[in-house]
């Protein structure tokens, strides 16, 4: 602080605060001040930064606090308003997944800038699709996407819920509890509502080697279905929901063998880029089917060659089928025919050396990354040698670990202990279009495997390869941790029940930040019951008492007709892990959101 002398000369006070209001902004309070020494005395006892105007001055002053640059470009909200504000935001989000959660959730259209069109129920896929603009808002979007990044499953169930915690802390707030109190009682309910989840869940006891064995042979012997069948349950609860949901048996099974064929049951880890989901348009999602082996979309590179190679030997070359090329800059001056014929001469020389070297090695198949003109595709027909060109890098990568070939950068590191092997190759064509694909099928390792999915138009097989995914993410994340709870709303029931007894015994704020964790969890099988067409209220009350009365987590809503609460009976089932992780990302952005208390942003945002 620095003032003027004694004199009654005009000073200024200058103070600087620390507090920051964004990465790039802080706060600073400038006061002017005119005074004189004799009324300095005066004024300070009303207000230490006021005094009465100097009537010798002929300009007036009067205070212009600046509190950051372009004040007037800048828009505040601060106090509770800022927590109310930023909880609607979060709501309005909410809202518009909460139709979609269950297996009968309704679907979205979404249409981006450039005209493409996404039918969809998955949260994760809606919200990144909407483009929400208001930054609470994208924290629910990161939610979303952590889940899905985490988990694979349970996207839009975690949003409906921190929606429904942050409903249940607006009208905390409004009976005046202090935010910080509602956000620690929400984290103490959240470690009931985990212990609760560990204590209700159930371990499947499936046997990883029969798993294995029916993985590889692919039977439905009941000896191996049987090993499996705890996976399958899980994965097809999952693809209840999606539109897949009519095919969902064969689907979850296709995922579970998948998941098992690549996975190291050892170290219980599961390398999901060694499952690719591909697929193409036309026919139907009953001719969607798992090839043990990859799927590439290209075709062989001349007409004439075979569509099918039995008992294939595959070379795999990073290396280009053409002449060597100087690294710097060259001229080739040709001043005579003969010239010319020796410079063809040399370079055919160079594609039948290299032709050569590849049937020297014993391979029947060549699989390309780089292309090659019609003279070396020539040579390779007349050779009675198969090729395929452009294969991309991830393509061959999976393709040699399938097959048990080393890719070759240069052709004369070509050997026959390098090559893969494949029991077919063939070229499959579809339907009266121009499409085909290449299917590597019998390979020796199965360390990489293809689900391929048939759907009439192009939505469809988006929306199918999305719910695919997450089956598989389910399967994943069984082989990590076998234990599951059940579903349909009972296992948040259970949860809310478990919060209530012990907000019981705790005094305070935080007592009703318990009893408001309990509602929250209540959103989630409430919006099951009014997504099913039933009466949400009346259905959840009559689950709520039966699961108190009985003390069985069992129970949840009944959202298929069944005629029977028992999720057990109904088969319907959810990871632990997947559950756990939705309490905890929901408390955390909740946390993050009423610790938020002043919002500062250019006035264009606000309009």
């Amino acid at each position: 602080m620095h003032g003027g002398d004694r004199r009654g000369r005009t000073s200024s006070v200058f103070v600087s605060v620390g507090d920051r209001v964004s990465s790039s902004s802080t706060f600073f309070f400038f006061f002017n001040l005119s005074t004189s020494t004799s009324r300095r005395s005066s004024a300070s006892s009303s207000s230490p930064l006021y005094s009465r105007p100097n009537k010798n001055k002929k300009t007036k002053n009067k205070i212009n606090p600046t509190l950051f640059q372009e004040q007037d470009r800048k828009s505040r909200v601060r106090g509770i308003d800022a927590v109310k504000a930023n909880i609607s935001a979060a709501k309005a989000v909410s809202r518009v997944l909460r139709t979609s959660l269950g297996p009968k959730g309704m679907d979205k259209m979404l249409q981006s800038p450039d005209g493409d069109v996404t039918v969809t129920n998955d949260g994760a896929t809606i919200l990144e699709l909407m483009d929400v603009q208001h930054q609470v808002g994208r924290l629910l979007v990161d939610l979303s996407r952590s889940q899905d990044h985490e988990i694979g499953d349970g996207t839009t169930g975690v949003v409906v819920l921190a929606g429904a915690l942050l409903e249940q802390a607006e009208a905390l707030l409004d009976r005046g509890i202090h935010p910080l109190k509602i956000a620690e009682g929400y984290e103490a309910a959240c470690r009931a509502a985990t212990a609760e989840l560990e204590r209700i869940a159930v371990e499947f006891a499936w046997s990883p080697e029969g798993a294995a064995k029916a993985a590889k042979e692919g039977s439905e012997t009941s000896s191996s279905s049987s090993d499996i069948e705890p996976l399958v349950a899980t994965c097809a609860t999952t693809l209840s929901s999606k539109i897949i949901g009519r095919c969902k048996r064969d689907m979850a099974e296709m995922c579970v063998k998948a998941v098992l064929a690549v996975a190291d049951l050892e170290r219980r880890d599961v390398n999901l880029d060694l499952v690719k989901v591909d697929g193409k348009v036309g026919g139907r999602l009953e001719d969607t089917r798992l090839v043990e082996g990859i799927v590439v979309d290209k075709d062989f590179s001349h007409p004439q060659m075979p569509k099918r190679v039995d008992d294939a030997r595959i070379a795999i070359l990073t290396c280009p089928f053409e002449p060597p090329k100087p690294k710097t800059k060259h001229k080739v001056d040709i001043d005579s025919v003969e010239k010319f014929e020796a410079l063809r001469e040399q370079e055919r020389t160079y594609f039948v050396e290299m032709v050569q070297k590849c049937k020297d090695a014993g391979a029947t198949l060549v699989l390309c990354q780089w292309g090659f003109d019609d003279e070396a595709n020539h040579l390779l027909l007349s050779k009675g040698l198969p090729a395929v060109r452009w294969v991309g890098g991830v393509e061959i990568e999976l393709i040699a670990l399938a097959t048990g070939a080393r890719i070759v950068p240069r052709f004369s590191e070509l050997s026959p202990e390098k090559l893969g092997h494949a029991a077919s190759v063939k070229e499959v064509s579809f339907g009266t279009t121009k499409d085909r694909m290449l299917v590597i099928e019998g390979c020796p390792n199965s360390k990489a495997v293809t689900i391929f999915v048939r759907a009439g138009n192009k939505m469809v097989l988006d929306e199918a390869r999305r719910a695919l995914h997450d089956a598989l993410c389910v399967a994943r994340n069984l082989v990590r941790d076998n234990k599951v709870v059940y579903g349909g709303g009972a296992a948040e029931i259970a949860c809310s029940l478990a919060v209530t007894a012990a907000g019981e015994k705790v005094t305070g704020a935080e007592q009703f930040a318990h009893r408001a964790f309990s509602d929250a969890l209540e959103a989630v099988p409430l919006a099951l019951a009014e997504n099913s067409g039933l009466p949400g209220i009346e259905a959840l009350a009559e689950v709520r008492a039966a699961q108190a009365s009985t003390n069985n987590p069992h129970l949840g809503i009944d959202c298929n007709g069944v005629g029977t609460a028992d999720m057990k009976q109904q088969g319907v089932f959810e990871t632990l892990i997947g559950k756990k992780q939705q309490l905890v990302l929901a408390t955390q952005v909740c946390r993050m959101i009423l610790k938020i208390d002043d919002v500062i942003m250019p006035a264009s945002d606000l309009e």
